[in-house]
């Protein structure tokens, strides 16, 4: 469950009356968030939405333990929280109603500083920073225990080292000593003059350890410090960064691939380096098991973020001469309605696909398949709809079944769109196509020639999307642990970074058209830290 890890949950400056504002106005029912008690002080609030209503639910803090005034005893409220939205069911009105906690409503940012990761853990900045990050490293997070507070994560001799950062009346310090304005000018300060801890050790904040994580509706703030020229590499900008950092990871993924690299299946790959994992891979079902081969094709299934997602796609590549009949039986056997192909059958000079389908108004035999071009129209500009009819040759009798193949054309070789916007509106048309046949149809296949770089890209957005539309705008997303799922399904997915980077701009431009209220018209009346109650 989106946000619900990451603390991002809590608003440390919101009154009753704003949180109501803020739920029914960016939230779904099932959205809630979490605040100080303004009647109570050292208490604390969860307002949840239902029925187009908002529900507000006192959370005592005794000093020893959070509950619900009675009931379940929990040590911190990121507890308490987690206990109630992973046991749906157990949190309850007086009357037996149950009240429901499906999606976190996310505080803003305090800092749009990459260095700052929100709400995680300190285990998991632990496990960050001593996996792959170097001595001096560091990051800052929320306070787990003392919600708006903070804490400084550091590496200081392969030890990660937590300081805490009081946050006084909108004042920050590391207890005693100066005070800043902001978390920003608290960090630059100890850069230049090094922290001493409590213990003796001196902490030298080096290089920050950067977060992927983002709330959508802050991504322009982190699209433009992504373009920032970053000196300490190379002077590239942050995106470059982000995405050495994801090829990094790849050693994670060498899951085996043993069934591609068979001397019978060699030819059936466009590309003989680049094959499936086995573990994901799409198996053919109605070959002859006789013969050694008969159940492969360079695909794999392909799973979204969300509980409804599992293999709602399937990644391959553009077809060979030798497995066009393979390509249709795998649409068959899935029972796939949707195609999206997402590459030019010839490329600069280069064959990038086998054209796998008859002319408009002609049949084609593909093995024990019959297609049937019903139409092709053009009318769009950026694509080409294609409607086939795909029946089975050896049982005629059964029903034809309406295939639609979307050709994207506005991609270009070697490069990526130039307008964010076309790809949106076709990944629109494509998934209300989808829709118009769920829930009884298979996934939707998507390929360009290799089946990992366009297709990976398209395939990214559209799962992000999903989880935007499921979750809402307010939800965090991680456009780099994102891509790392997909490769954990098929290798390679996302290949440039221009493919990265057009993800960012692609979530982006979806904002800015479905984006919700700006922050100040929540926040702009909001008391100043030392005034809440």
């Amino acid at each position: 469950m989106a946000g619900i890890g990451s603390r991002r949950w809590f608003h440390p400056y919101l009154t009753g009356r704003d949180a109501e504002d803020l739920l029914l106005s960016r939230g779904v029912d099932g959205s809630f968030l979490c605040r100080p008690s303004q009647g109570n002080p050292g208490d604390f609030t969860l307002s949840v939405r239902r029925g187009g209503e908002v529900t507000h639910i006192k959370i005592q803090n005794t000093g020893d333990y959070y509950d619900l005034y009675g009931g379940e005893k929990f040590a911190s409220l990121s507890e308490l929280i987690e206990y109630y939205t992973e046991n749906q069911g157990l949190l309850k009105e007086k009357n037996g109603l149950t009240i429901e906690l499906k999606h976190a409503l996310n505080s803003q940012q305090v800092t749009n500083d990459r260095w700052y990761h929100g709400n995680i853990s300190g285990r998991e900045a632990e496990i960050l920073l001593q996996d792959k990050a170097p001595n001096g490293s560091y990051l800052v997070r929320a306070s787990y225990h003392s919600p708006g507070d903070y804490v400084l994560s550091a590496k200081v001799d392969d030890k990660v080292k937590h300081i805490k950062i009081l946050n006084k009346g909108g004042k920050y310090d590391v207890g005693g000593g100066n005070s800043f304005d902001s978390l920003g000018d608290l960090i630059e300060h100890y850069k230049k003059c090094p922290l001493v801890e409590l213990s003796g050790d001196v902490v030298h904040l080096k290089q920050a350890y950067h977060a992927t994580r983002i709330v959508p509706t802050s991504i322009n703030d982190r699209v433009e410090e992504l373009k920032k020229q970053n000196q300490d590499v190379f002077g590239k900008a942050g995106f470059w960064e982000e995405f050495e950092q994801l090829q990094q990871q790849e050693c994670k993924h060498l899951y085996s691939r043993k069934e591609g690299a068979r001397p019978e299946n060699k030819s059936k790959n466009r590309y003989k380096n680049i094959l499936p994992f086995d573990y994901t891979r799409l198996t053919l079902k109605d070959g002859d098991p006789s013969m050694s081969g008969s159940d492969y094709i360079n695909a794999n299934f392909i799973s979204g973020e969300v509980a409804d997602s599992r293999n709602h796609y399937i990644a391959t590549q553009g077809c060979l001469p030798g497995t066009v009949a393979d390509f249709w039986r795998m649409v068959y056997q899935e029972n796939c309605r949707v195609i999206v192909m997402t590459t030019n059958e010839v490329e600069r000079g280069r064959n990038k696909c086998t054209r796998y389908w008859p002319d408009e108004g002609n049949s084609q035999e593909y093995g024990k398949l019959y297609l049937q071009c019903v139409s092709e129209d053009s009318t769009q500009g950026h694509y080409i709809l294609r409607e086939f009819l795909l029946q089975s040759a050896v049982d005629p009798g059964q029903e034809p079944r309406r295939v639609f193949q979307f050709h994207f054309k506005a991609w270009p070789d070697h490069g990526v769109p130039a307008d964010p916007s076309t790809v949106l509106s076709f990944l629109k048309d494509v998934n209300d196509r989808q829709k118009s046949y769920s829930p009884n149809v298979g996934p939707i296949v998507v390929h360009c020639s290799a089946g990992i770089g366009r297709t990976g890209t398209f395939i990214v957005i559209d799962i992000l999307l999903n989880v935007l539309e499921v979750e809402g705008i307010d939800n965090e997303i991680d456009i780099q642990k994102s891509i790392m799922l997909v490769r954990a399904q098929r290798s390679g997915m996302v290949q440039t970074e221009a493919q990265y980077k057009f993800v960012y701009l692609a979530i982006l431009h979806y904002i800015r058209q479905h984006g919700s209220p700006k922050p100040e018209n929540v926040y702009s009346n909001l008391p100043s830290a030392g005034n809440v109650s």
